[in-house]
């Protein structure tokens, strides 16, 4: 799969919402969003009084959506298939997917600090699900898996700090961490009301049925 290798900063700008892609870094004044909220590049500042389409609406709430879980137009599109065909509503169905996925749960959990750091840990064989190594970060889990931290990995300074931080920020309702034996369970599957950015989901599915 292709990889984004540019500054992510310019993902946010572009945009006009902070994705938190960089982790802490977001949350302090080095973030570039907040010196320059604009898109980037030469006419950046001018875009800001273009009136999108909503066919433009559409495409960047789907985009906002790719950058925020950090995945490809392939795996979006597939994403969306299992939706439509799953019960109930689709935008939701989409959503709790995303939720599902391994480098989220990682990410929710706090053993990272961004998404992006997360599928690292998990491409590198970090975590153990039910016990068993698994290194896929588009790996769905499930009500009762457990997610656990390799033993040989629990001495990392960074990963005590992360977990810290994410303890007083909050944990989802749908898991549970035990931060004691570096574990963290899924409780129940992710709902709409647990998913606070400000996302149209909506949107997306109408993007990709037209």
């Amino acid at each position: 799969m292709a990889r984004y290798t540019a500054a992510r900063c310019r993902l946010c700008r572009r945009e006009g919402i902070k994705l938190f892609l960089k982790g802490e870094r977001c949350y302090t004044d080095k973030c570039a969003f907040e010196r320059r909220s604009y898109p980037p590049g030469q006419h950046g500042p001018v875009q800001l009084r273009v009136k999108l389409s909503d066919y433009g609406i559409r495409l960047r709430e789907k985009q906002k959506v790719k950058r925020i879980y950090s995945i490809s137009e392939k795996q979006m599109r597939k994403y969306y298939d299992m939706a439509i065909n799953m019960t109930g509503q689709a935008g939701h169905n989409l959503l709790q997917l995303l939720e599902r996925r391994l480098d989220n749960v990682v990410y929710r959990l706090g053993f990272a600090p961004s998404r992006i750091q997360a599928r690292q840990m998990v491409n590198h064989g970090f975590f153990l699900i039910n016990g068993q190594p698994v290194d896929i970060p588009s790996y769905l889990v499930k009500i009762g898996d457990t997610i656990e931290l390799k033993e040989k990995y629990r001495n990392l300074p960074q990963i005590s700090e992360n977990l810290e931080v994410r303890l007083q920020k909050g944990i989802p309702s749908w898991l549970e961490l035990e931060i004691e034996s570096f574990k963290g369970r899924v409780k129940a599957l992710p709902t709409r009301e647990d998913i606070t950015m400000p996302i149209h989901e909506s949107y997306i599915i109408e993007f990709y049925s037209k």
